[in-house]
């Protein structure tokens, strides 16, 4: 969760946005759902696919 110092801080908040919404669904969620939602929605890899921005 590390970030270069020197950006803009609107974009800096922006990405951590971003950043905190990258994680799994909770297990309580897939647990819920009979394992409907495995995968988050919004999750993205940093390597495959960029942002929508």
């Amino acid at each position: 969760m590390d970030m270069a110092s020197h950006k803009p801080f609107g974009k800096k908040k922006r990405l951590m946005k971003v950043l905190n919404r990258n994680r799994r669904v909770p297990a309580w969620v897939m647990q819920r759902t009979a394992r409907k939602f495995t995968n988050h929605p919004k999750r993205h890899s940093w390597r495959r696919s960029k942002l929508q921005r």
